[in-house]
Parts: structure tokens; C-alpha cells; sequence
């Protein structure tokens, strides 16, 4: 795999020098804190799940080493350097696996942010965050594109010039003379059967129902698949609405329509950080866990967990260069994805408990990054865009406006590019309309091609060239994508929620004593594969840590998604009606 061929600790030497310097800090004490017995965890991934469970134990004054297998810490929230793009003292091309999107009903990320030091910021981290102020739906066909402004604090207001408005009008009048009035009514009555049903018919039942057959898209025109179905989901939730339950989609409206609303909310609808997100967010985290005592090993992958007299008594690890090293800890804490992480659990960890050999059934599929460098600052809308008619299901930020301390000529590249475009692509089995290949049948360079010109398609179709090829410096596709036109590999998927996702999915405590689970494919409120997933997966692992010990820390808060309170009564009714065999008292069918 690529990654792994630029790990540290590689070839022969350096591979013995560095199985000793593993084994001689696996089990050092933080920095002035006195050794205590069953107080030595080894974080097992060094994501925001990982690194989250090692902020949370070291302010509980644990003893904590964290392990990652990749090169840098971060996991996919990480940014990378693009190789060979810093010219004349500048830093290199910031790249990304995909665009970071931290909309205000996240409660427990925030947190987090709020409790990392950075620099001038009063609120740490946290204070990075800046919102947008507007949406697009970008659409093919000449059609104008649909911006929806957000009413934010902070942020510039979209631009109103005459053009402006008369394209916008025509937007929304297009839009929605398209779509029937009888299917605008039945999308609002699904969402109010949504908001009105009680917990066990959201498990028992919208569980295993798709999306798509919740909101009766088959049925419905194509606007209405399009814009209500498939585009209302793609910028708020991250997996495929084709596929997913109406409980981890249906979930995620509501909350992002409460945060619109002002309701429970951290802050506005859509932010994104002011920098890069190492600068921003990755490397001031590290920092300050470093501080706190933490140990930080990558470049070692997980191989195995051995298992005796019920306990966890050591992982094996591995190097690039294929060095081996067995470290014993008290507690363990498995923060890596799901499809990395059961790869470690052999016949025995697995038969200790049966909820590790239900994650076998759990998907992942393909939602990865590409940026696109420009030599012109190219804003096109202050937030994010859905090119929502794009076969390869592209959304898509110009980031450079939002870098607010950041010049990007003068401080990244060769001095001639001036804003980023990232773009995630989220269906890679589907034809595009330059090579007519999935994704996957391409090779890197026909990928990128044929991003650029679907989002063509959908942003230069009304007569305006908003995409010119003539400003395209190059492009970064994340490294963990291998194409060659015929062979595909993806090292970093993405956890998906088909129906009955929810009944696979362990609980960050295992039968196992001393092994605690923490990643976005942990069963936490949010019900999606998120960094706000992953944060509040990484607290409820670090609770039952807490609660296997004995400790009088303090437990770790793990806020749950905003409810209306003035709808509990039509929840507890629902709960009633659906225990009877009745439907909700709002659904029509």
C-alpha cells in the first residue's frame, strides 16, 4: 500500500533500532505523574477516536501510548502535505482525504475543540471554526443552480447584485415548479411521521426500511429523487442515501433541521476551520496531548490481540519493514476503523464476545477526496456545493476563502496558486460522462479529469465560465486510492448504514474486561460515520474504562442529539401505537 511504503522505522537496522525504542516507551509514565498499577492503556488507532480516548484518559491521569499504522496522526480527518509542491520557503500544497464539515448540532466534537489550546484563541480550537453563510445545488442541463442562504452570525452574506437575484428567482422557480404539489406535501408529512414516532419504531421499524422507500422515491418524479431524496442527504449525511436506513438518515435531518432552527444547537448549520486541518486542529491536538504525558508511536499496524485467562494481555504490532513487537498494557482501547479493527480479533477475542464477530457483517465503501489547486481565487459560494445531477455524486467547498489568517500564494506552493477546490466523490461504481467508466475502472489521472468535468457540467451550463481550465495548476487524489485502470484499491473506506445496520454494531464495552471499542462504527446517538460519531464512541469507551476500574474520575460527558421537548407527548403516543401494531397517527402511507 502507499502509505505504508513512507512509514518510519523501515528496513533492516532501523527496523531492530526501532522494536527497541518501542518496547522502551510503551509503558513510560506521563511527565510528573507518579506510576500506578492498571493504569497503562494502549490506544490501538490514532483518529479522532483514538486520539479523542487519550485526551480524555491523560486528563484522568492514566498512563496512555497511543499506536497508529499510518505516518501521521489523524486518521481521516488528517490533512497531508501534497509531495514536491513547496517552492521558495513556502509550505507545501495542503491535501486531504475530504473536505471537513462540522455542522452546529455536533455537541461532543465541539467540546473537545473547545479543550485544545491554541494560540490567541480564547476558546481554543474551537474558535477555527467559521461558518458559511449559503448551499448550492449545482444542476446539469442549463439549468440554474439553487443557493440556499443559512442565517449566520459572522459570516458575509451572499452577494445581491442584480444578476445575482434574477438567477437565484429563476433557480428557485425552476426548482420547484418542477416538483408536484402533492410530492412536496408527502415529503413534509414523512418527515413529520419521523418527528412524531417514538424511539421503539424508530429501531424497530424505520431501521430496516430504506430512505429511499421511506420518502417514496420510486414513485415520485425525478426532481423529486434528485432534490428531496438523494440531495437533501448528501450534504448532511455521509453515506448513500440509495442504501441507508431511515433511521440514520431520517436522524440527521432532524437534527441539522433543529440546528437551522436555532434548536440544541453548538453553533451555525454548516463550518468548516480557518486553515488547513493539521494547522487548524491535528497538530495543536497532539500538542497539547503530548504535554499532558501522551506517547505517540506510528508507522505500526495491529496484527493481533492475545487473549488469556479472559484478559488482553498483549497486541502485536507490526512495521512496514515487517518488525514485530508484542506490547502489554492494562487496558486497551481498539480506536481503528471497523474494517481494520476486526481484522485483529482472532477466533478466540471473537468467542469472548459475539457482538465482534456481528461487525463482519458491517459495510464500507468508497467517499474519498481530491482538491483541485487554482491559480485564481475561485469562491464560487460562500459553503458547500452539491452537484447533485453528477453521476459520481460530488460535493464540493472552495476553501481559500475561509483561511482567514492564510495568504495561499504567499504561504503555500510555488507561489502561483491561490485557492483549493476540494471535492468528495461518493459513488465510485457508477459511469461518468467523459470516459463512460466507474471511478474505479480509471486510473488517477481519468479520475481527475472526469471530476473536473462533471463539476463542469453542473457550474459553467447557464452561460457563465465559473470553471476554467486555463486556472487548473494540478491536483491531489488521496493516496490511499491505488488505480491503474484496472485494479482498485481504497486503504481508507468509509462505514455505510444499509437497513439493520444498527443491530450490528457493538457497544463501546466488550465481555472482554479489559478491551474497549472507540470509532465511528461504535453504536452512539448519532447513528452515522461521522468525527462527531467517532468523538462520542472514544467518551463512552473511556466511561467504561472508568466504570471497569473503579476510577472516581469524572465521567465523561456524552451529549446526546437535540429532541423537541414540546413532541414528547406524540413520541410517547407513538411508542403506544406502535406496541398495539398501529401506525403513527401522522403517516398517510
Amino acid at each position: 500500500m502507499a502509505d505504508r511504503t513512507r512509514r518510519g522505522f523501515i528496513g533492516g537496522a532501523a527496523a531492530v533500532t526501532a522494536t527497541a525504542a518501542l518496547a522502551g516507551t510503551a509503558h513510560a509514565a506521563p511527565r510528573g505523574a507518579p506510576q500506578q498499577a492498571g493504569r497503562r492503556v494502549a490506544v490501538l488507532g490514532g483518529g479522532v477516536a483514538g486520539l479523542t480516548a487519550a485526551h480524555e484518559l491523560a486528563e484522568r491521569g492514566f498512563e496512555v501510548t497511543v499506536y497508529e499504522r499510518k505516518s501521521a496522526l489523524g486518521g481521516k480527518a488528517r490533512s497531508m502535505d501534497v509531495p514536491g509542491s513547496a517552492k521558495g520557503g513556502r509550505k507545501p500544497l495542503p491535501g486531504e482525504h475530504g473536505f471537513r464539515f462540522i455542522p452546529g448540532f455536533y455537541r461532543n466534537l465541539p467540546d473537545t475543540l473547545r479543550r485544545i489550546p491554541f494560540k490567541g484563541n480564547a476558546n481554543g480550537c474551537h474558535d477555527n471554526l467559521v461558518p458559511s453563510s449559503e448551499v448550492m445545488l449545482a444542476r446539469t442541463g442549463g439549468r440554474e443552480d439553487l443557493r440556499i442562504p443559512f442565517a449566520t452570525v459572522g459570516s458575509p452574506p451572499p452577494l445581491l447584485t442584480p444578476d445575482a437575484l434574477l438567477r437565484a428567482l429563476t433557480a428557485y422557480c425552476e426548482t420547484f415548479s418542477r416538483l408536484r404539489a402533492h410530492e412536496i406535501a408527502y415529503f413534509a408529512n414523512r418527515l413529520l411521521v419521523w418527528f412524531t414516532s417514538g424511539e421503539r419504531r424508530r429501531l424497530e421499524s424505520w431501521e430496516r426500511v430504506p430512505w429511499m422507500e421511506f420518502t417514496g422515491a420510486a414513485r415520485m418524479s425525478a426532481d423529486y429523487r434528485q432534490l428531496l431524496a438523494i440531495g437533501i442527504t448528501r450534504n448532511i449525511v455521509a453515506t448513500k442515501a440509495e442504501v441507508a436506513s431511515t433511521r440514520t438518515v431520517a436522524t440527521c435531518v432532524e437534527a441539522f433541521l433543529h440546528n437551522a432552527l436555532g434548536r440544541g444547537a453548538d453553533g451555525e448549520p454548516d463550518r468548516v476551520l480557518d486553515a488547513p486541518t493539521n494547522e487548524a486542529w491535528i497538530d495543536p491536538w497532539t500538542a497539547h496531548l503530548r504535554s499532558l504525558g501522551v506517547v505517540f508511536h506510528t508507522g505500526w499496524s495491529v496484527t493481533d490481540l492475545r487473549l488469556e485467562g479472559g484478559r488482553i494481555t498483549e497486541a502485536v504490532l507490526e512495521d512496514a519493514g515487517g518488525a514485530r513487537q508484542a506490547v502489554t498494557a492494562d487496558h486497551f482501547v481498539s480506536a481503528m476503523p471497523v474494517e481494520h479493527a476486526r481484522r485483529t480479533w482472532n477466533e478466540q477475542v471473537r468467542a469472548a464476545d459475539p457482538q465482534l464477530a456481528r461487525c463482519d457483517r458491517l459495510k464500507t465503501d468508497w467517499m474519498t477526496g481530491i482538491q483541485f489547486y487554482l491559480t485564481e481565487p475561485t469562491p464560487i459560494i460562500h459553503g458547500h456545493i452539491n452537484h447533485i445531477d453528477t453521476p459520481w455524486s460530488i460535493t464540493s467547498v472552495s476553501q481559500a476563502q475561509y483561511w482567514r489568517h492564510r495568504d495561499f500564494r504567499a504561504d503555500y506552493g510555488d507561489g502561483t496558486v491561490a485557492d483549493c477546490l476540494s471535492v468528495d466523490v461518493s459513488e465510485w461504481d457508477r459511469p461518468g460522462i467523459l470516459y463512460g467508466k466507474p471511478a474505479k475502472r480509471c486510473t488517477r489521472e481519468e479520475v481527475a479529469r472526469e471530476v473536473w468535468a462533471q463539476m463542469k457540467a453542473g457550474l459553467n451550463d447557464t452561460g457563465r465560465p465559473v470553471l476554467r481550465d486555463a486556472t487548473l495548476h494540478s491536483w491531489f487524489l488521496d493516496p490511499a486510492v491505488e488505480l491503474d485502470g484496472t485494479r482498485a484499491n481504497n486503504d481508507e473506506q468509509l462505514f455505510i448504514h444499509p437497513t439493520g445496520t444498527w443491530y450490528d454494531r457493538p457497544q463501546a464495552r466488550t465481555a472482554i474486561p479489559n478491551l474497549f471499542l472507540a470509532g465511528d462504527y461504535v453504536a452512539v446517538d448519532i447513528d452515522l460515520a461521522t468525527m462527531e460519531g467517532a468523538n462520542a464512541a472514544a467518551r463512552a469507551a473511556v466511561n467504561a474504562l472508568l466504570d471497569e476500574t473503579g476510577s472516581r474520575a469524572e465521567r465523561c460527558a456524552v451529549v446526546p442529539l437535540y429532541r423537541a421537548p414540546e413532541l414528547d407527548p406524540f413520541r410517547r403516543q407513538d411508542d403506544l401505537r406502535h406496541r398495539l401494531g398501529l401506525r403513527n397517527v401522522f403517516d398517510l402511507g
